[in-house]
């Protein structure tokens, strides 16, 4: 049998690049070494090549026993050396690969593993860009496999050996028979070796059974009243157990779980599982956490996943890349519809061989977790023309989406869309669904923006199923205005922002799935924003899991089928006011106010109650809300304390106050007749200098910047403009004309007039 050993403890870890000059320290897996620098604001984390080094004997071994690394990830890219020799590389840091190191071990005695795990930048290797952390290293482990000579597959991109799939035209509740498709691949099968499926159900009992010979492993089994998984409402898992059999002995065993279902998404209606309508409505997930990077536990997984489920989510959408095994188990159990997808993400290499790395990392993606009911949709790609449309980007997801379906046809395909795409882009109709990422309300615009959009293409397209794919606000709870605006990254304009959004999403059953952008803040070292460097705001829930933010029970209000009641305004506590306004959100109809214990008001509602003029007492004073669910009272309390003045520290720094925007900077700078030649010189700015040398001029900085909000509607701090650092002004030409979000008449010869004012500026 073979034998699984967690291979995490006693590794030494450095950054030289030269291991045998190298200074070790001590460290355990998981583990990355931007676990500080890949959130700390500074911008500058480490990427570069660094290695891992162990030493183990060679253990005892059986005739014909194979021994092997089963690496579950290796951010970027990197190498297996043992006793100095190569063993084994992959491209590609979200995904599991196995490497057969018997051939080099020694035949006793102690052995010299090197790994070396790189996260610089390769222009073959997604991804390229993007607005997340790149941690670099060996984050979710290794496990020592020791293999009998006959056995299930490992080497064929990680995957396990089993591919289960249920036939979906009889997982419906009225034909509740269920045909069952089984396979197995076998390293050096033979007559001597019979494969033995059996199938149990959730609470252990044999289901169905089916031998059959190695050399022809397939087999289909008719499952009787078969048991639907059924999404959160009722996530029923069976489990299969496939046994290698030599004569009497069972020689090696894989196990992996899966749920029948069945499912399809109508552009009107929207998804649909096992034949039940199911509007999807959920969330996003980044896999780092604060002060741990990537290297999370199982436990680290699972408490994500609760949280999720306590929001009341049924859909998740893992960006953007593979997850953990853990994390998808995690969903498998509690029902989430997933949709899953890999790191072709904001810009398109122009090395030919990344292509074949986006083919690659698809490939390891669907093997590896293929048996899991609860992914539905493999993603393409994420806003892939930010950065401009590239040539042979229209053909690669083509190529890419074929390729989805060669290996799955019983799951369908995605993409999701940068705001800006053109309604006519050739990208539209790859996919089997598509979703949009908008932040009207937040980066431009308003958010009622947000349905006029939606409806229009809509309309435009009845076609074509249409998703949300990201939506949100950042959220500071420091800042607590009395009038929350867009752009003030206060706790309560997030949670205006979502009230919004939650209600025109669930008024609108064409769209097959709606994900808010992000259930956790997440590490970004680019940004700085807010006045919170190196990450991303945008979380429901703090990244370091500590803090539910308002909008978190927000959107519990609306998803949520457990009674409870939430005021909000708990994080503003001290008000130099003698009245106030109190929120509460709640899934109940019937909120009542107590404030010092006595009653105040009782409203009927719908997920958000506003209680006008509440007096406040010199001193504390103490609010209560309660509502009755029909089991029983659900209740909550704050404690606010009437002062003199406001703090401070409730209020934005003034230096990160934008929010009026600018004028249209085509207005404030001299016209360039259309005919005009256009000159660059080199001692002089352009439009076809990098971005990264724009932002390091600030007078270039200002002109780059006003252009982009004339242009864009958006205004986009140097943080998140340092993300396009490699590109030129000329290469987001077609991004920039392309959005037309901020309402101004942009001219013809827009890019001219840019260049003009940036050859006034003089490189130093």
């Amino acid at each position: 049998m073979r034998k699984i050993i967690s291979f995490n403890d006693k590794w030494k870890f450095t950054k030289d690049s030269d291991p045998a000059k190298a200074r070790w320290e001590e460290v355990s897996l998981p583990h990355t070494w931007n676990h500080m620098d890949g959130m700390d604001g500074r911008g500058d984390y480490y990427r570069g090549q660094c290695w891992y080094f162990k030493e183990f004997d060679t253990p005892g071994l059986c005739d014909g026993e194979k021994v092997c690394l089963e690496i579950l990830a290796l951010s970027l890219c990197g190498r297996v050396l043992i006793n100095g020799k190569e063993a084994g590389s992959h491209q590609g840091g979200y995904s599991s690969f196995v490497v057969d190191i018997t051939p080099y071990l020694r035949p006793e005695g102690s052995n010299e593993l090197y790994i070396c795990a790189d996260n610089r930048e390769h222009s073959n290797i997604y991804p390229q860009m993007a607005d997340f952390t790149f941690y670099g290293g060996l984050y979710r482990g290794i496990n020592l496999m020791i293999l009998p000579k006959t056995h299930f597959e490992v080497f064929f991109h990680g995957a396990q050996g089993l591919a289960i799939t249920c036939e979906p035209g009889l997982a419906s509740p009225e034909v509740p028979d269920s045909m069952i498709h089984l396979n197995s691949w076998i390293n050096d099968p033979s007559e001597d070796y019979t494969v033995r499926y059996e199938i149990k159900d959730q609470a252990g009992r044999t289901a169905a059974e089916v031998w059959r010979p190695s050399l022809s492993p397939k087999a289909d089994i008719l499952l009787p009243e078969a048991h639907l998984w059924q999404g959160v409402e009722d996530p029923y898992l069976y489990s299969c157990t496939a046994s290698l059999v030599y004569r009497n002995e069972t020689v090696d065993q894989v196990q992996s779980r899966f749920g029948i279902r069945s499912f399809h998404v109508d552009p009107e209606k929207g998804f649909f599982l096992n034949g039940k309508p199911m509007m999807l409505r959920g969330v996003s997930r980044h896999q780092d956490r604060l002060w741990q990077g990537n290297a999370l536990t199982r436990e680290d997984h699972y408490e994500d996943a609760a949280l999720i489920r306590e929001i009341g989510a049924n859909t998740v959408r893992l960006a953007h890349y593979q997850h953990s095994r853990d994390f998808y188990d995690a969903c498998d159990e509690y029902g989430f519809v997933v949709w899953a997808e890999i790191p072709y993400i904001s810009s398109q290499s122009d090395d030919p061989a990344a292509h074949e790395n986006c083919r690659l990392q698809m490939e390891d993606l669907i093997y590896q977790n293929y048996n899991h009911p609860c992914i539905c949709f493999w993603g393409i790609s994420n806003e892939i023309t930010i950065a401009g449309e590239k040539p042979g980007l229209v053909e690669n997801h083509q190529d890419l989406n074929a390729l989805v379906k060669s290996i799955d046809p019983t799951r369908l395909t995605t993409i999701a869309h940068v705001s800006m795409l053109p309604l006519d882009s050739a990208l539209h109709g790859i996919t089997d669904l598509e979703s949009y990422n908008h932040y009207f309300g937040w980066y431009g615009g308003t958010y009622s923006d947000n349905e006029a959009w939606l409806d229009r293409f809509h309309e435009m397209h009845p076609q074509i199923c249409l998703g949300l794919s990201e939506y949100g606000a950042e959220g500071i709870i420091t800042y607590q205005p009395d009038e929350p605006r867009c752009r003030d990254y206060s706790e309560a304009y997030q949670a205006l922002y979502h009230e919004h959004m939650a209600k025109i999403l669930m008024e609108r059953p064409y769209l097959w799935s709606t994900h808010v952008w992000n259930m956790f803040d997440f590490g970004c070292a680019a940004r700085n924003e807010g006045g919170t460097a190196g990450r991303n705001n945008k979380g429901l829930v703090t990244i370091d899991r500590k803090i539910k933010k308002e909008a978190f029970y927000l959107y519990k209000a609306y998803w949520s089928s457990q009674p409870f009641v939430y005021l909000c305004g708990r994080r503003y506590a001290l008000r130099a006011q003698d009245a106030t306004c109190i929120k509460v959100y709640s899934n109940c109809s019937y909120v009542s106010l107590y404030v010092n214990g006595r009653p105040f008001s009782s409203l009927y509602g719908q997920k958000v109650f506003i209680f006008e003029n509440v007096p406040l007492s010199h001193g504390f004073t103490f609010i209560t809300a309660k509502a009755r669910s029909k089991a029983a009272w659900v209740q909550d309390s704050i404690t606010l304390e009437r002062t003199d003045k406001k703090p401070e520290i409730y209020t934005l720094p003034q230096e990160e106050d934008d929010l009026d925007g600018a004028v249209n900077w085509f207005e404030q700078v001299e016209t360039v007749a259309s005919d005009a030649p256009t000159e660059f010189s080199d001692k002089h700015f352009s439009i076809f200098d990098k971005i990264k040398d724009i932002l390091e001029n600030e007078d270039a900085f200002q002109i780059l910047s006003g252009s982009m909000y004339a242009m864009t509607g958006m205004k986009l701090k140097k943080s998140m403009l340092g993300m396009m650092r490699d590109k030129t002004l000329s290469e987001l030409s077609s991004m920039m004309t392309g959005m037309g979000g901020s309402g101004k008449k942009v001219p013809e010869n827009a890019m001219e007039i840019i260049n003009a004012e940036l050859g006034k500026i003089q490189k130093n």
